[in-house]
């Protein structure tokens, strides 16, 4: 398994537009063979950066859940809408691999007396 991040840099008076464009993916990215961990936009500090993030097999099933995005209606009508808007100034993807697992329990919360 590997994580995509998509690091974008994006218009901040158009934040709202990304958030559109992020709610959308929501949809198409699961049901086109990706498993989405979210969209994140900004919230304190950068009002400029933002993150999409999935995981996915491999880069093989990658390249085919890429042309079935392409192929999903709503993902052209958002890329078509991305493109058009003009709010997404720069976008950057890396796969990394999670080496940090399996991870240990979590610590159990504190309970007052």
């Amino acid at each position: 398994m590997i994580t995509c991040f998509i690091r974008y840099e994006i218009d901040p008076f158009k934040r709202d537009r990304f958030e559109q464009y992020a709610r959308a993916w929501g949809q198409s990215i699961p049901r086109n063979g990706a498993e989405l961990i979210g969209y994140f936009g900004p919230h304190e500090g950068s009002a400029t950066t933002a993150y999409g993030v999935y995981n996915i097999e491999n880069l093989a099933a990658y390249e085919a859940y890429r042309a079935r995005l392409a192929a999903d209606p709503l993902g052209r009508e958002n890329y078509e809408f991305a493109k058009r808007e003009r709010f997404i100034l720069k976008e950057d993807r890396i796969f990394l691999k999670n080496m940090s697992m399996p991870h240990g329990a979590p610590m159990e919360k504190a309970t007052k007396p």
